[in-house]
């Protein structure tokens, strides 16, 4: 018997660990030209929240009584394809079950020689692939300009930090902790990190410390911090809207500042960004990271939750900034 999680409620609000039911299921056996693969870390990423309402998004809803998904690094533990070798690991987007049966169909080999087997679910996995193409396709950064991120100590924020560090650029973090603003600066070298729990008016602690203003906004978080950040744009500004967590928990939409005019005045882009929109780019991007990674010059936080059963309580943990990084929980 081999265990799956199953997505039992629609949450209102912060999603709890009643919304999630773990059940036991035969083991699956593989049939001609398929494989089982025996799951090994899995992602957790703030975006499957959005996946439990029943709208129509860029990505379908996940179906009550019904397995979730999210990307899983997995070993081929049988195989009856031959493009795939038992002892193998893959990755993949894959159902939150411990053993699964696949035919092989949007997995992808993943080389250990590169880096662990978690890495490939975040700086070698969609989030770095994230980081890396949504500054290159919208935030073109130029060496000497300012870079904002934030969520900077989180999966995608504390790679394009980074990367704005490696492109020359003065950057500057937003977390929700004294701890996490002095890893962002000590271990990731950024320029300073502000801890917005502690800043009773984010707009004037982001023009205080970006004197020459913001160039690139990377926001993670959406809601009063992009407020905020855009009170100090620079002509030209390009702001990338990658994530929203701030917003995803809420039952309606908050209002907030109109920033039409901002926009207007500074002629600045401000651009959604999907990593599924980019998969050509994919092997140039994790070419460049890879190289980054040997040569010291990226480096990555992992903070990982072993169990299989701890899945829904590290999801939701997502929610209450309890993790460094990527999120992975060890099976």
């Amino acid at each position: 018997m081999s265990k799956t999680i199953i997505f039992r409620n629609r949450p209102a609000g912060k999603p709890s660990a009643s919304d999630f039911e773990t059940v036991e299921e035969n083991d699956p056996k593989p049939g001609e030209g398929e494989i089982l693969l025996k799951a090994l870390y899995i992602s957790v990423d703030p975006y499957l929240r959005g996946r439990m309402r029943n709208e129509e998004s860029y990505i379908p809803p996940f179906q009550l009584n019904e397995p979730l998904e999210s990307m899983v690094v997995a070993e081929v533990v049988e195989s009856k394809n031959q493009n795939f070798q038992k002892g193998e690991y893959v990755s993949g987007m894959l159902k939150w079950k411990e053993l699964q049966v696949s035919a092989g169909t949007g997995l992808n080999r993943v080389d250990t020689e590169l880096a662990p087997l978690p890495a490939f679910l975040g700086v070698l996995g969609l989030t770095g692939l994230t980081a890396y193409l949504a500054l290159d396709k919208i935030g073109r950064l130029k060496p000497g300009e300012t870079l904002v991120v934030s969520g900077a100590a989180g999966a995608v924020g504390s790679i394009a930090g980074q990367i704005g560090k490696i492109k020359g650029c003065m950057v500057v973090g937003i977390a929700g902790s004294d701890e996490k603003v002095k890893h962002l600066e000590e271990k990731f070298g950024l320029d300073k990190a502000l801890n917005y729990n502690k800043e009773e008016d984010m707009a004037d602690a982001i023009r205080r410390i970006c004197t020459d203003g913001v160039d690139v906004y990377f926001d993670n978080v959406g809601g009063e911090i992009l407020d905020a950040v855009l009170q100090t744009i620079n002509k030209d500004a390009r702001i990338i809207n990658c994530g929203a967590i701030s917003l995803y928990n809420e039952t309606d939409v908050p209002t907030g500042p109109r920033p039409e005019n901002i926009l207007i005045k500074k002629t600045a882009l401000m651009q959604g960004f999907l990593i599924r929109d980019h998969a050509k780019d994919f092997g140039r991007a994790l070419r460049q990271l890879s190289s980054w990674l040997k040569d010291g010059s990226l480096d990555y936080d992992e903070t990982t939750v072993e169990g299989f059963d701890k899945l829904p309580e590290a999801f939701i943990g997502l929610f209450e900034g309890r993790n460094m990084g990527k999120m992975v929980v060890k099976v």
